[in-house]
C-alpha cells in the first residue's frame, strides 16, 4: 500500500480496526480525543462495537468484560484518565484476559495540561495497580512505529494473555508524518479462545475471576502471572540502534526523547564524537542486558527523558555503576531541543561524570539554577 499523510490519534486507530478490533470503549481526554472520535465514525460503520463510557471508570470495566468473551478489545487515554483505570487494569491482569491500552501521555502531576511528556513511564511499566502484574509495553518514536506497533500489541497480548499498552506522548499523537497503514484483516475472527466465557452449551462453564480468597491460592496465581512474565522477558525484547559499532558515548531515550536524541547524535558526530544512540522499544520487558553488554565498550551513558528519570532508574540496574551516567531531562509538557541534547553531550566528553555520581541529583541542581 502507499504512504499517506496521516495523523498519529486517526492512524492509530485505523491501525487497531485493521488489525481485527473487535469493541472499543472510552472516554475523552487530550491529546488522544482523535482516537476516540475516529473509533466513534468508524466502528459502527463496520458493524463493530463502540461505546463512549461515562468516564474512565466505566471505560475499563467495559474493556474487562469484553475482553473475557475473547474479543479484541481496547482503550486509549491519556495520563490521569489511565491512573483512574489502574483498578480496573489491576483487575484484568489477576483474570489473566488479554487488552491493549493506549496511553498519549500528557504533562502532570495532578490535571497537569496537554503537552506532550513522558512522565507516566513508571505508572505503566512498573504495573500501575495493585499486585505482582507486567504489562508489555512498547514505545513508538514516529508514526509508522506506532501504526506497526497496533496488530503487534493485540498479538502479544492475546499470546501471553496480558494486558500490552502503547505509550507514546502528546507529540506523536498530534503530529502527521506519511505512513502506510497495514491491509485490513478478515474479520469477523473466530472467537475460539478455550478460556473464554462465550457460551456454555455442550461444554463446562468457565468461570474468570481475579478473586481468590484463600492465599495460598492467590499465591499460585502470582507465580503463573511471574512464569508468564519469564517468557515475555527471554522473547520480547525489542530496541534500536544507531552508530553504535564504533562509539564511545551512548545515549538512551526512548519514544519522541529518543528521537530527538538522534538529531543530536548525528550532530555530534558531525563534530567528530564518536556517539551513538540505544532506543528502547519494549520499555516492559526492559532490554536490561544489552544495556549491560553496552558497558563493555562505553566511556559513559546519557540518559534523556521528558521527565525527572523515570527510565534512568532501569538503565541504573542495567549498569550497576559499572559506567558513569548523565541524565537530562525535561518537565511538565516541555520537549527537549536537539542542540540542548547536543551540548549534554559535549559537556559529558569535556568533563565525564563519575560512576558514583547521582545522575538524577545532578541533574536538578543545574535545572534549578537555570530557573533562578
Amino acid at each position: 500500500m502507499a504512504r499517506e499523510l496521516l495523523k498519529g490519534n486517526e492512524a492509530i486507530a485505523e491501525a487497531a480496526i485493521r488489525a481485527g478490533l473487535d469493541a472499543y470503549y472510552g472516554y475523552p481526554i487530550t491529546p488522544q480525543n482523535e482516537i476516540l472520535e475516529w473509533m466513534s465514525k468508524r466502528m459502527p460503520e463496520l458493524g463493530r462495537a463502540f461505546v463512549q463510557a461515562e468516564a474512565e471508570l466505566g471505560a475499563i470495566n467495559m474493556v474487562y468484560g469484553a475482553a473475557c468473551t475473547g474479543a479484541r478489545v481496547m482503550t486509549s487515554s491519556s495520563s490521569p484518565g489511565i491512573s483512574l483505570m489502574q483498578e480496573g487494569l489491576s483487575y484484568i491482569a489477576g483474570t489473566e484476559v488479554p487488552m491493549v491500552l493506549v496511553n498519549v501521555m500528557r504533562g502532570g502531576p495532578g490535571l497537569g495540561n496537554i503537552a506532550p511528556s513522558q512522565g507516566d513511564y513508571n505508572q505503566i511499566c512498573k504495573g500501575g495497580g495493585h499486585g505482582d502484574y507486567h504489562p508489555i509495553v512498547l514505545a513508538p518514536a514516529n508514526i509508522q512505529e506506532a501504526v506497526d506497533m497496533m496488530p503487534l500489541a493485540f498479538d502479544l497480548a492475546e499470546k501471553y494473555l496480558n494486558i500490552c499498552c502503547v505509550l507514546l506522548d502528546g507529540s506523536i499523537g498530534q503530529m502527521m508524518e506519511p505512513a502506510e497503514l497495514p491491509e485490513m484483516q478478515p474479520y469477523p475472527r473466530p472467537f475460539n479462545q478455550p478460556w473464554a466465557v462465550n457460551g456454555a452449551i455442550g461444554r463446562e462453564r468457565r468461570i474468570l475471576t481475579s478473586i481468590y480468597l484463600d492465599p495460598p491460592e492467590e499465591e499460585i496465581t502470582n507465580l503463573r502471572l511471574l512464569k508468564r512474565w519469564e517468557q515475555i522477558q527471554k522473547n520480547e525484547i525489542r530496541y534500536k540502534e544507531y552508530y553504535l559499532e564504533d562509539a564511545e558515548y551512548v545515549v538512551i531515550g526512548f519514544g519522541t526523547a529518543g528521537r530527538i536524541a538522534l538529531s543530536a547524535v548525528r550532530a555530534a558526530r558531525a563534530k567528530g564524537i564518536k556517539v551513538g544512540l540505544f532506543r528502547p522499544i519494549s520499555l516492559s520487558p526492559y532490554p536490561y542486558k544489552r544495556i549491560e553488554e553496552l558497558c563493555a565498550k562505553t566511556q559513559a551513558f546519557l540518559v534523556t527523558e521528558m521527565n525527572a528519570g523515570q527510565m534512568l532508574e532501569d538503565v541504573r540496574l542495567a549498569v550497576r555503576g559499572r559506567v558513569p551516567i548523565r541524565f537530562y531531562g525535561r518537565l511538565g509538557g516541555v520537549m527537549p531541543l536537539p542542540d540542548e541534547i547536543l551540548d549534554e553531550i559535549e559537556q559529558m566528553v569535556k568533563h565525564p561524570p563519575k560512576a558514583e555520581d547521582d545522575p538524577a541529583a545532578i541533574w536538578l541542581h543545574r535545572m534549578l539554577e537555570t530557573v533562578k
